[in-house]
């Protein structure tokens, strides 16, 4: 399976649970969930379950992480019951560190790839210069051999008189 294929699937999972969770209980203040479950707990965006106490517990917005005296990075849930923060966390670091190789990775192809380019048009450039420079002096040697078969035809061989005005 492609990378591609799961990031809308991802994204559609965590948007519907934002989306549940904000409609479902806005106002239910997470403690008082403690008698339920994690599904019902995690209805409410601002919840946090933790497994090993079984508490719902107001996520701790000052961290970005909840402490471990909160609760465990792989005992605490929070908008999905199966997943924790510690898988959420390598999950998302692997997923962002491999966004930011494929980046610089197509970046030097591009860069790579235009310098390429760059040097195949210049290499391109010369052969049709020296193409029209050989062409140049080839039309040049053949005006000058005309002019000299001219000047033996009607005798202007000699040194011409006008060549000390110049």
């Amino acid at each position: 399976m492609d990378l591609r294929s799961f990031i809308p699937v991802f994204l559609l999972l965590v948007g519907s649970t934002i989306a549940f969770g904000q409609a479902s209980a806005p106002g239910i203040a997470c403690e008082l969930m403690n008698a339920s479950n994690c599904e019902g707990c995690l209805a409410n965006v601002s919840c946090l379950w933790c497994l090993t106490s079984e508490k719902c517990i107001t996520y701790p917005v000052s961290t970005i992480l909840p402490p471990h005296a909160v609760c465990p990075l792989n005992d605490a849930r929070w908008g999905l019951c199966w997943m924790n923060f510690q898988i959420l966390i390598i999950t998302l670091s692997v997923v962002g560190a491999v966004i930011i190789l494929a980046f610089i990775v197509c970046l030097l192809c591009c860069c790579k790839c235009q310098n390429c380019g760059s040097k195949s048009f210049e290499a391109k450039m010369d052969r049709k210069a020296d193409k029209t420079k050989t062409k140049q002096n080839q039309r040049r040697s053949e005006m000058k051999e005309r002019h000299e078969e001219i000047r033996n035809k009607y005798g202007l061989k000699g040194a011409n008189p006008y060549s000390r005005f110049a």
